[in-house]
């Protein structure tokens, strides 16, 4: 699907605010609202808008330590591979993980109660013999910038 202008800001406007009005959003897009809202539709059902969420401050919540984690597995077979990233994706505490070129394989962002929650999960991990060879820990200190909405303005081709 080829985006426009148009498209553009209705995804920026919807990424800043995921609960703007119909109207709010056709106004930010240009459009009046039935057009506006037939080109939300038409992105979410390509699968261009792929669910809307709410940002929660964890830390207002309750404590929390975030770990970044960099993983290298043992045996480098697809099987290896799937057998890791299947309990990635059952293991809650694992927010975010990246399967990367370079000198490891994976790169995770764990949230846990506190460090010693973080070494239960990994003692549960290299106990369930997912193939871990190495792991490196490294504990974030500090939130500089974790932005969740996508710079589309630089990411996508200019338009004549």
């Amino acid at each position: 699907m080829k985006l426009d202008a148009i498209d553009l800001r209705i995804l920026e406007a919807i990424q800043e605010n995921g609960r703007i009005t119909k109207l709010a959003l056709a106004e930010k897009a240009g459009l009046s609202p039935t057009p506006c809202w037939l080109r939300l539709r038409k992105l979410e059902k390509a699968g261009i808008i792929s669910g809307y969420h709410a940002r929660v401050a964890v830390r207002r919540v309750a404590p929390v330590a975030s770990v970044m984690m960099e993983v290298t597995l043992a045996n480098h077979r697809q099987a290896d591979f799937d057998r890791f990233e299947r309990a990635v994706a059952t293991t809650p505490e694992i927010v975010a993980c990246w399967s990367v070129g370079g000198g490891v394989d994976y790169i995770l962002k764990i949230m846990a109660a506190d460090i010693d929650a973080y070494q239960r999960l990994v003692d549960s991990l290299l106990d369930r013999e997912l193939g871990i060879d190495r792991y490196f820990t490294y504990i974030v200190t500090k939130t500089v910038k974790e932005e969740t909405a996508l710079p589309l303005a630089t990411l996508l081709p200019a338009s004549d």
